[in-house]
């Protein structure tokens, strides 16, 4: 019987140790911490009324076992304030996002958000690179605009009308683009262009909080910059 209580223990102290990632982990991991206790403390009465009476449990022994006993109901106290700590967290970072909408941002990324017709990238002044490819594809990869933009000495927006190649109107939403930059001379030189959209709304999604610029969802870690609304 020791050994089993031990054992169970010991599944108690795993359980504990992997705390709360998230409320659902945390929901989790305090109902098999609940579980586990219990079974702990069906284990520790039945051994206490089955026990030798010449073999007594030592008083180490059962100090050990209180201890532990205790140990296994704070945790389940913590993981239960954990979740609802984060669950407040959540929510306040959902308000303090709020003044964002309605505002223009600028992002890293390899995808441009379409939004009444129109879309805008940034380039950034001339360097090593004097111009900049820039292709627009569908989400099959299929390219639908073209455009050659020359950069000056201050950085330069880049403005796509939602029309493909063919001038057909394309739906507002998320696009991937590519951005190739050449020196004077024509020969390959790195550019970066920068998506600018219109911040439409925020969610969490898988516990992370994003940023819906029309169709296009972004990171907070992605935002580069914020614009004038």
């Amino acid at each position: 019987m020791t050994n089993l209580i031990g054992q169970t223990t010991s599944t108690v102290a795993a359980s504990a140790t992997a705390g709360a990632a998230g409320s659902a982990t945390a929901a989790q991991s305090s109902t098999g911490l609940g579980s586990d206790f219990n079974t702990f403390l069906r284990l520790l009465t039945t051994q206490l009324q089955n026990q030798d009476p010449t073999k007594a449990m030592s008083p180490e022994q059962m100090t050990a076992q209180l201890v532990q006993f205790a140990g296994v109901e704070q945790q389940i106290r913590v993981n239960t304030s954990l979740e609802k700590l984060i669950a407040l967290q959540e929510a306040s970072q959902l308000t303090a996002s709020a003044p964002l909408l309605g505002r223009r941002v600028e992002i890293t990324g390899d995808r441009l958000s379409l939004q009444n017709g129109s879309a805008t990238l940034r380039l950034p002044p001339a360097g090593l690179a004097a111009a900049a490819s820039i292709q627009v594809l569908d989400p099959s990869g299929r390219l639908l605009r073209e455009a050659q933009v020359p950069l000056g000495g201050d950085v330069t927006e880049w403005n796509w009308d939602g029309r493909d190649s063919a001038g057909r109107r394309m739906p507002d939403g998320a696009y991937r683009f590519s951005a190739a930059g050449a020196s004077a001379a024509g020969a390959p030189a790195a550019v970066q262009a920068s998506p600018v959209g219109t911040v439409t709304g925020t969610e969490r999604v898988d516990g992370a909080l994003q940023l819906m610029l029309g169709g296009l969802a972004v990171g907070f870690d992605s935002v580069r910059s914020l614009r004038g609304s």
